[in-house]
């Protein structure tokens, strides 16, 4: 209950105060440059209107990624099947449990 009233006080006082106001740090945010203003700021990516755009980008993208290795390949591969053995086995365990007991009680 206190939250809101609380709230419901700081609405009221910014309204009173003034939305113009710019913000400090004692009222909340400190005050910041627009993102355009600032010397910092990177510049726009240039989007490329031509067709084999998309294409050369994921090329450039490819380049970029650390491929796995045989033995890291291998290990999940290995992980992979040893995981999908031992659900299949579980599966069919909970197949063949359940089918006797719906053919011998439901049925």
């Amino acid at each position: 209950m206190a939250a809101s009233e609380d709230r419901a006080r700081r609405r009221q006082q910014r309204r009173a105060g003034g939305a113009n106001e710019p913000r400090t740090p004692e009222r909340g945010r400190p005050e910041e440059e627009p993102r355009a203003a600032r010397a910092d700021a990177a510049p726009a990516p240039v989007v490329e209107d031509k067709r084999g755009g998309f294409v050369s980008q994921s090329i450039g993208e490819l380049k970029k990624v650390e491929w796995p290795g045989q033995t890291q390949v291998v290990q999940a591969t290995t992980v992979v099947l040893i995981a999908c053995i031992i659900v299949g086995l579980w599966l069919y365990a909970n197949d063949f449990i359940w089918q006797r007991v719906v053919k011998q009680i439901l049925l």
